[in-house]
């Protein structure tokens, strides 16, 4: 089985640990006394959530393992593709773009750009629908994010400094 584990299947079992490992460390956080959801109720939320994804990566990786086992034997081994540098490169330059953006835009401007300029990285669009859908997913990752940090958790996202927004 250990040997069938690409690199996804590995990051998936490390991630499991981990997110098993912090399960467990907050069952020493205190209970909470006046709020019916306790300091530990968002942790648990995420790290269950880490940890169900993470068994669902080393399921999918050794689905993929058995079906790479079987094709083998049919057919010669494909050439491997290769890894595309630049285009990491680009994704870490779009992200300190936004980083740097924040103080400057604001989150919910900064946030819509990064999101467009991020897809239109990744694949380019080439119609209009494509452009037409890059614009809706940004818009509404924006205002997923704006409603879930500011108007359910009550977090304060940075306004901008020339936009007010």
């Amino acid at each position: 089985m250990w040997r069938a584990l690409s690199r996804d299947g590995v990051a998936g079992l490390v991630c499991l640990a981990v997110s098993l490992w912090l399960l467990l460390l907050t069952r020493g956080l205190p209970p909470a006394i006046m709020v019916p959801i306790g300091p530990a109720f968002y942790p648990r939320l995420v790290l269950s959530f880490m940890a169900l994804l993470s068994v669902i990566l080393i399921g999918l990786d050794l689905a993929a393992a058995r079906r790479r086992a079987a094709t083998a034997v049919a057919a010669p081994p494909a050439a491997e593709t290769r890894p595309n540098y630049p285009l990491v490169l680009a994704t870490f330059i779009v992200f300190g773009l936004y980083v740097a953006a924040l103080p400057a835009l604001g989150f919910r401007i900064a946030t819509f750009l990064f999101v467009g300029a991020l897809q239109v990285t990744l694949d380019r669009p080439r119609s209009w629908q494509r452009w037409l859908l890059v614009v809706s997913v940004a818009a509404a990752v924006t205002v997923i994010c704006q409603l879930t940090f500011e108007d359910y958790l009550s977090v304060l996202l940075p306004r901008g400094r020339w936009s007010g927004l």
